[in-house]
């Protein structure tokens, strides 16, 4: 019997020693499997393989087109990047602008393309290029601009509604101003935007500048206010990564650093109305992050 005791703690002791074996082989496993989620999207683009692009559909920074290829000038910029990167694979992914941060940080797409300007609270949630542009927002307003807005302050002074984009910027903005909560409209994207100031819901729109250019060339109905006192100073847009994909930004601002401003650029964006003057003002995204 006590041989057969002796024998049976051998047994339990070569099961725990392989059941010891197998964690850490486990642990093993699953720190180089976090290691290689962490290069997995730079791989992916080295390997030519498919990268999935998130945005709104917002001309002319960012937009689908009729068979769902992604238009507009930050597409364009990152479409060229990716090419010199290794890969020409796209999957255009549209969304809602207060869907675009948690759809990264949930996988639906591996990149932000929609021109997402740099603060330190979306710092804190995605890792961002060096900045694409160096722009502020405007207002547009019914044609003729019939309540004589000229600023946010002119909004708040007047008691009138100002349509934005959820989660977006101009929200706090608005907010530090002075303009009350139930006077600020949050609305998904720029035609939602449009739309509350054509039918009257809203007195005045904000979107990027060349957004509100884009929209009051193409209705009738629509101007940019002008003159026009921005809020703040200007913001840096950029693109959007997430946050243990570090090795992947650091590549794509070794190729952006070359790529921008050069003829091949240009040529690329001239298009949306991108022009000289839109190049960013050497503000660099640390600084932005700071606020």
């Amino acid at each position: 019997m006590v041989k057969w005791k002796d024998d049976e703690r051998s047994f339990k002791s070569a099961i725990l020693r392989g059941m010891a074996a197998l964690g850490i082989a486990a642990m093993t496993i699953s720190s180089f499997a976090g290691s290689a989620s962490a290069q997995a999207l730079l791989e992916k683009i080295k390997n030519g393989e498919t990268i999935r692009l998130g945005f709104t559909n917002e001309p002319p920074s960012a937009y689908p087109g009729a068979n769902n290829e992604p238009l507009g000038l930050v597409n364009a910029m990152t479409l060229d990047v990716l090419k010199k990167m290794g890969t020409t694979k796209i999957e255009a992914i549209v969304t809602d602008w207060g869907s675009l941060v948690p759809g990264l940080q949930a996988g639906r797409f591996d990149i932000i393309t929609g021109g997402m300007w740099i603060n330190p609270e979306r710092c804190r949630n995605v890792l961002f290029s060096e900045p694409i542009a160096s722009s502020n927002d405007v207002i547009i307003v019914a044609k003729g601009n019939p309540e004589n807005l000229h600023s946010f302050e002119d909004v708040r002074d007047k008691g009138l509604t100002l349509a934005t984009l959820a989660g977006g910027t101009a929200i706090e903005a608005a907010q530090k101003i002075g303009i009350a909560d139930d006077k600020i409209m949050q609305l998904a994207g720029p035609p939602e935007i449009v739309q509350a100031v054509k039918a009257g819901r809203a007195a005045a729109g904000n979107l990027y500048s060349l957004n509100a250019t884009t929209v009051a060339e193409n209705d009738p109905n629509i101007e940019v206010a002008d003159p026009y006192t921005p809020p703040g100073p200007n913001e840096h847009p950029a693109i959007a990564f997430p946050l243990n994909e570090q090795a992947a930004v650091d590549a794509f601002n070794a190729v952006f650093k070359d790529y921008l401003g050069t003829d091949e650029m240009m040529a690329s964006v001239s298009k949306y109305g991108y022009s000289k003057r839109d190049l960013p003002d050497g503000t660099t995204t640390a600084e932005a992050c700071k606020g």
